[in-house]
């Protein structure tokens, strides 16, 4: 089991109430970028499904000098309809699901603290600060 110190949160940076499958994000990033997955750990699309990514054994492809010790967990969203607005498009689903992703690998790495990739990149995502919301996990 990989040492893992951080768990970073992401949007997809797609628009809002754009429904787009953890297969197409998979080819994003395998096709278009040339990677050997998908770069995130765990992916929530619109509906507030959990979808595995990347093997949680396995050096992601999500935040750029963190990788080796962390896991990416993506939610599907983070722009408005307008393409390019960084906004939490989170609905009640996603919220969930995405709690229970964190409580459950909070479980597996006790020490993990949890962070938006805007912590380590020049983004808005995840499109909300998820450090803040999620610190007392």
């Amino acid at each position: 089991m990989k040492d893992i110190k951080k768990l970073i949160v992401h949007c997809s940076a797609t628009r809002e109430g754009q429904d787009v499958s953890v297969d197409t994000i998979r080819g994003r990033h395998v096709n278009g970028r040339g990677w050997s997955d998908i770069g995130y750990h765990f992916y929530i699309d619109i509906h507030g499904r959990i979808f595995k990514g990347r093997d949680i054994d396995k050096i992601g492809a999500h935040t750029k000098g963190q990788n080796r010790i962390s896991l990416g967990i993506c939610y599907c969203g983070g722009v408005e309809e307008d393409g390019k607005t960084p906004k939490d498009t989170r609905n009640e689903k996603q919220k969930e699901s995405l709690l229970s992703v964190l409580k459950t690998l909070k479980a597996m790495y006790p020490d993990a603290t949890i962070h938006s990739h805007r912590d380590y990149a020049r983004k808005a995502c995840p499109s909300f600060d998820a450090t803040e919301e999620y610190k007392e996990l």
